[in-house]
């Protein structure tokens, strides 16, 4: 049927439709299909055979031919050039009494919730998430007494949550997560007796946590983590003894974590992160014998796990990074038998590990750093054979004897430890060679103390200033002219040094150039290799820049990650503003995928291992910095790989700091190519905007090149990339994956940069998901990888879906 007849067909029957509804009263059955039409119900079936309704996708009747459910998703409007963006306003409620279930999830619906929503008299289910709806709720609402299911996340909604929603005594699901709402949780709250899920994260939801949520006792899950809640836990929420999920994290909750807990014994899995708790953990959290999932990262915490951890037989699960827990490692790890993920990282756990560390046989990812951990490395870490991320950073371990040789992935750097055991040296060498470094370290903080005064002065009398990382003095070189050294460095040498390095800025030097600056090699007097990135000398006496520069400095000098280029200084003055660098051999991904020997280098194993370090930088810069930062330029030019390939975020200089109370907005951000869609029409820089680039990147590294093509068929919702298989698009350069657990990781790897592209901001997921799903176990394919289509990776999961069949 040509459009042009279809348009006329539609016209005429919503102009036949107006007239109809407006003339002499019309069966109730005629009554709805006028009001489907009149809406604009787009579907081939609407116009082809109006009479039967009843079969109209998305269209479901009782037996007297009575409509009782309505089941729209943007997959009915992909056919039709004319769907309708004002769908619920053209509704005429009244013409559906029997309705029961209205799914208007991924509908693509514009504008507020119209009041007359509210005569819906039998509804039990409302899915109206993943939209643009804005405004705030209708209070008309309250008279849908039946509800059962209401789902509104994803969407603009803002105001806050009107009392009136208290007469919803029927709700079993209530799902309000990422929106705008304000204000407290209304008291009335607690008249939703039969609530069994309660979701309202990520929204601006404050004031403390209502005492009456203790009063649902059929409560299983509740999420209210990411809002601004304070106070103390209040203890009624520990007679929930049905909870199976339950989240708090990424709010300002203080005090202690009280005893009560032990009293959820139905936990499965606990989040706190992210929250200003303190004291020690209780003992009573050995009751919780069905937890599978426990974070408390991100808060004050002191003291030790309890030992009585060990009769969570169930836990796999376990972040209690970045507290201030003080204890020894190996009680914590022998108590811990079943884990699988353990994050123990920034904290001040000491002691030393022994050989029992192989009892850990299912453990999978292990963060020890930032720890006061000593000793040797237990070279039974290479025959723990699910082991696959190890970091042991910034402790203070060394390598083990005896021939072993650890082949582990650390996040930091791979444990390059010798396969065979030096030469002993004699007893009257060793005994001189034990005490050398004990002088000299003392020597050193002597020096230090003297050298430091003379640094203040020098720092008040020049312009040119370097900032560096402070890090222990014993472990860094003391030549003049190494900026690695915090205590022993005279800027005048250090700035001299790099000028001769250089040989003032020559373009034999530079290795690359970017849009405000180029990059220089430059190799000290002390042997050590840096980059310079310095600002075109034009630029370098704007203000604008110069305070552009200064923010950088600010923001990097608060950056502490694995995964995110080291600063070790900068200048600035008159004549010159640049960073110094940690140098990265291989340059950046775009050229080391631009290079046919590099790319066949850069094996899938390897691949894996770049995208997984920069979804671990991104997700740090999101959720686990105060406050979060957004990157805003992510693309493979500013990855950046050492010798081993490992992945470092750089080129922080159009980074800002989030503030949710100022706007984010600009007229530069990105680089085409990489540009979440959305800019071009909000000009709004958020950090879905750098999910966005993060599966542009994910796609190229895959692939091997920029996958332009493949995303503009994304865009155009072409049907012909969902039947093209995976091992079609991905790069032939190096050898195919025959490892399962590779081709898994690469499967998901995909998934989730679809996920990422997704053309609304609101259905990406965030850097933090994806980081958890990197991190989670895997699991061999169902089916042989080479039959993996890319339609089957582009599937999105559906919220509540789950809720839906256990109630429906």
């Amino acid at each position: 049927m040509k459009s042009s007849t279809l348009i006329l067909i539609i016209v005429g029957l919503v102009y036949a439709a107006n007239v109809l509804v407006q003339a002499s009263p019309y069966p109730r059955d005629q009554q709805e299909v006028l009001s489907l039409l009149l809406s604009g119900w787009c579907s081939h079936d609407s116009v082809d055979n109006a009479t039967q309704y009843c079969n109209w996708s998305g269209i479901t009747c009782d037996p007297a031919g009575q409509i009782t459910q309505i089941t729209l998703s943007q997959y009915y409007c992909e056919y039709c050039e004319y769907c309708p963006i004002w769908l619920l306003e053209k509704f005429n409620w009244s013409c559906f009494p029997n309705l029961v279930h209205l799914s208007l999830s991924c509908a693509g619906l514009y504008g507020v919730i119209p009041s007359h929503i509210g005569t819906l008299p039998k509804l039990t289910h409302l899915h109206l998430s993943k939209n643009y709806l804005t405004g705030q709720l209708p209070l008309s609402i309250a008279n849908l007494s039946r509800l059962m299911v209401f789902d509104l996340s994803s969407n603009d909604l803002n105001g806050s949550i009107p009392r009136e929603l208290g007469s919803l005594k029927n709700l079993i699901a209530l799902n309000f997560s990422y929106n705008h709402f304000s204000g407290s949780i209304p008291s009335t709250i607690a008249l939703f007796s039969n609530l069994t899920h309660l979701h309202m994260s990520s929204n601006q939801i404050n004031g403390s946590i209502p005492i009456d949520l203790g009063k649902l006792k059929n409560m299983v899950s509740l999420d209210l983590s990411d809002n601004r809640l304070q106070g103390h836990l209040p203890s009624s929420i520990f007679q929930l003894n049905r909870l199976t999920s339950l989240s708090f994290s990424h709010n300002k909750i203080n005090g202690s974590i009280p005893p009560a807990l032990g009293d959820l014994t139905n936990l499965v899995e606990l989040d706190l992160s992210s929250n200003e708790f303190d004291g020690p953990l209780p003992v009573e959290i050995r009751k919780l014998r069905n937890l599978e999932s426990l974070v408390l990262s991100q808060n004050q915490l002191i003291g030790c796990i309890p030992l009585e951890i060990a009769n969570l037989k169930n836990l796999t699960f376990l972040d209690v990074s970045s507290n201030n827990l003080s204890c020894p490692i190996m009680p914590i790890l022998t108590a811990l038998q079943s884990i699988e993920v353990l994050l123990l990282g920034s904290n001040r756990i000491y002691g030393s590990m022994d050989s029992n560390i192989v009892k850990l046989r299912k453990l999978y990812s292990l963060d020890l750093s930032y720890n006061n951990i000593s000793g040797i490395i237990p070279s039974e870490f290479a025959r723990m054979t699910n082991l696959k991320y190890l970091e042991l950073s910034y402790n203070f371990l060394k390598c083990p004897t005896g021939g072993k040789e650890l082949n582990i992935i650390s996040f930091n750097h791979p444990l390059h430890c010798p396969k065979s055991t030096p030469k002993s040296t004699p007893k009257s060498t060793r005994k001189s060679t034990k005490s050398t470094p004990q002088v000299a370290i003392i020597i050193c903080v002597v020096l230090a103390f003297s050298v430091f005064c003379l640094i203040i002065l020098f720092m008040l009398a020049h312009k040119c200033l370097f900032k560096t990382r402070q890090v222990q003095p014993t472990k860094r070189a003391s030549k003049n002219g190494d900026l690695l050294s915090v205590w022993n460095y005279d800027g005048k040498i250090a700035f001299e040094d790099i000028l001769k390095a250089t040989e003032d800025f020559d373009i034999r030097y530079c290795i690359g150039t970017g849009g405000y600056g180029s990059v220089y090699r430059a190799q000290l007097p002390s042997g050590k290799v840096v980059a310079l990135k310095k600002l075109h000398s034009s630029e370098a006496e704007e203000v604008s820049f110069r305070k552009s520069f200064e923010n950088e400095v600010e923001t990097l000098t608060k950056i502490r990650h694995k995964n995110i280029i080291r600063l070790y200084g900068f200048c600035l003055n008159k004549r010159s503003m640049f960073f110094i660098y940690e140098y990265m051999e291989r340059g950046s991904l775009f050229c080391v995928l631009s290079d046919d020997l590099e790319a066949v280098e850069l094996d899938w194993s390897k691949r894996i291992n770049v995208i997984k370090g920069i979804a671990y930088a991104l997700s740090y810069m999101h959720h686990d910095s105060t406050p979060p930062m957004v990157h805003r330029d992510v693309k493979s030019t500013n990855i950046l790989l050492n010798s081993e390939f490992e992945a470092f975020v750089s080129d922080y200089g159009t980074a800002r700091l989030l503030d949710p109370d100022t706007s984010n907005r600009t007229m530069i951000a990105g680089t085409y190519g990489y540009i979440a869609p959305e800019f071009a029409y909000t000009m709004a820089i958020t950090e879905k905007c750098d999910v966005y680039s993060f599966g542009v990147v994910v796609l190229e590294t895959l692939m091997g090149k920029h996958p332009g093509e493949l995303l503009s068929s994304l865009s155009s919702s072409s049907s012909s990339i969902q039947d093209m298989l995976l091992t079609e698009i991905i790069d032939h350069r190096p050898s195919p994956p025959r490892n399962g657990i590779v081709e898994s990781d690469i499967v998901l790897i995909t998934s989730l940069g679809f996920a990422c592209l997704n053309a609304k901001p609101m259905y990406r997921p965030t850097m933090k998901l994806v980081s958890q799903q990197l991190l989670a176990r895997k699991r061999l394919l169902a089916k042989r990888f080479s039959d993996i289509s890319l339609g089957q990776l582009m599937f999105p999961d559906e919220i509540l879906l789950e809720i839906e069949n256990k109630i429906s």
